[in-house]
């Protein structure tokens, strides 16, 4: 959770510097090295057509669709506290759609959590919407459009491609994640980088610790638990942000924003948990 809380943040840092499209193929194309060359190195099993195929479709979703959404946002001024906030709504996309695709239950209690969560994200939005500001369809839409695309690559991941090998898969998975950025940055942005320490910083750490570190840790819990349990390890992700942000940045929240964002977090715990009924000790 602390690392996913810190995407958020890199792309905050990185973005002054970079365009977003431009920005991640170059971090998409250094994780695939360093992975191709790891994976050759420790002689990984390579996947076969089908399963290769299948990694780069999640992997263009997982990290293509969902980072450029957020990149291009918070670029374009959106509050990384916010989109945290949107991208959020994950773990109950998710569940809902394992429902659909995967066969898995879905409860009551997964409709009131993502209520909820719709109603925390209106009350931090709705203040914001059509004063002019940074809060419209150009920034909202995108990170909305990134929930949806995690949610639907990770539900990709475990039905098609749970079993191939993380290292070669992964690899796979960048390689469909770096083809559609190098497309939009060479139709829509101009490869224009100002090479900081503190663009030089966040790329790294948002290659080494992000790109390949925490989606390692997000593959194997995919692999070995049901995709709705890993989703719940994330709903702590916008508090997180927004107090980071708020001592890197000076980003604030209003306190009706602060109350959304707290109603927010708990529809998605009462979407994810798994409640357990209290036993009661047989009489005698």
């Amino acid at each position: 959770m602390l690392l996913w809380s810190t995407g958020f943040i890199g792309a905050s840092m990185a973005m002054p510097y970079a365009e977003p499209f431009t920005f991640l193929a170059i971090r998409f194309a250094l994780a695939l090295v360093i992975l191709a060359a790891f994976a050759v190195a420790t002689s990984a099993r390579k996947p076969d057509g089908d399963q290769a195929l299948h990694s780069m479709i999640a992997g263009g979703l997982i990290h293509g669709a969902y980072l450029g959404g957020v990149f291009y946002a918070v670029r374009h001024g959106l509050n990384a506290g916010i989109a945290a906030l949107i991208v959020g709504l994950q773990p109950i996309l998710t569940t809902l759609l394992a429902g659909v695709v995967l066969g898995d239950r879905v409860r009551p209690r997964h409709l009131a959590g993502l209520a909820l969560g719709l109603t925390g994200i209106a009350m931090v939005i709705s203040p914001k919407l059509g004063s002019g500001g940074v809060m419209n369809s150009q920034t909202l839409l995108p990170v909305f459009l990134s929930a949806f695309a995690i949610s639907l690559g990770t539900i990709w991941q475990k039905r098609f491609a749970a079993g191939v090998d993380l290292r070669t898969g992964t690899a796979f998975q960048y390689l469909g994640a770096l083809v559609p950025m190098v497309v939009l940055a060479a139709f829509f942005e101009s490869y224009s980088i100002r090479w900081t320490g503190e663009f030089v910083f966040a790329l790294a750490w948002l290659t080494l610790v992000l790109s390949i570190g925490a989606i390692f840790l997000m593959m194997v819990l995919i692999r070995e638990g049901a995709v709705s349990s890993v989703a719940s390890l994330m709903y702590l992700t916008p508090g997180v942000t927004a107090v980071m942000a708020y001592l890197l940045f000076g980003d604030q929240l209003t306190p009706i924003q602060a109350a959304g964002l707290i109603v927010a977090a708990a529809g998605v715990a009462v979407a994810t948990r798994q409640w357990k009924r209290r036993q009661v000790p047989p009489t005698a």
